[in-house]
């Protein structure tokens, strides 16, 4: 950050008085500029016992499966998100359940969410965001080529859910591993 997108001037990279945290302040208006992380919100989505995968269209990990996900707009809950996202990325209706899991991706300075989904028709397909969408039985699941950690974690915790016949909730900080 350069300019103070309150007044437009020049902002320094310091430690604000009465914070410990550096931050873009700027001197003109006094305006302190916060970064936070990110919310990146999705699901995993089931219809009779498989799961929908979409094959990513674009940076980063393109070429990569993963659930459908992204980040969370103003305006919108955590649910709201994960179904929006669904519809753009896999093109279904998914009713939208219990959290499924969290992890923090510090390195990214985002927080990923996940719920477990199911999908209200077996409809499906690829959004502008997804070169293909697949329905795949979890045995078939292309564990190699999934776009992320926190996809992995996510379907691995939705998996021992099912096998374990219980919702729960899982926790995970995940390193920088792609």
């Amino acid at each position: 950050m350069n300019f103070c997108s309150h007044c437009g001037a020049r902002v320094a990279l310091r430690i604000p008085s009465g914070d410990n945290v550096q931050r873009y302040v700027c001197d003109a208006c006094g305006t302190v500029h916060y970064q936070n992380p990110k919310l990146v919100v999705g699901c995993v989505p089931e219809h009779e016992g498989k799961i929908v995968l979409c094959l990513r269209a674009i940076e980063p990990r393109r070429g990569f499966w993963t659930v459908p996900a992204g980040f969370m707009e103003n305006g919108e809950t955590l649910q709201q998100a994960a179904a929006r996202e669904s519809r753009e990325e896999a093109l279904i209706d998914v009713e939208i359940g219990s959290l499924l899991c969290v992890a923090h991706v510090l390195h990214a300075h985002q927080v990923h969410v996940f719920f477990r989904g199911r999908l209200r028709s077996a409809n499906y397909g690829a959004g502008v965001e997804s070169l293909e969408t697949e329905l795949v039985r979890p045995q078939d699941i292309p564990w190699s080529k999934l776009a992320f950690p926190s996809t992995e974690f996510a379907l691995r915790r939705y998996l021992e859910d099912q096998a374990a016949g219980r919702e729960e909730c899982h926790f995970t900080e995940l390193a920088r591993s792609f």
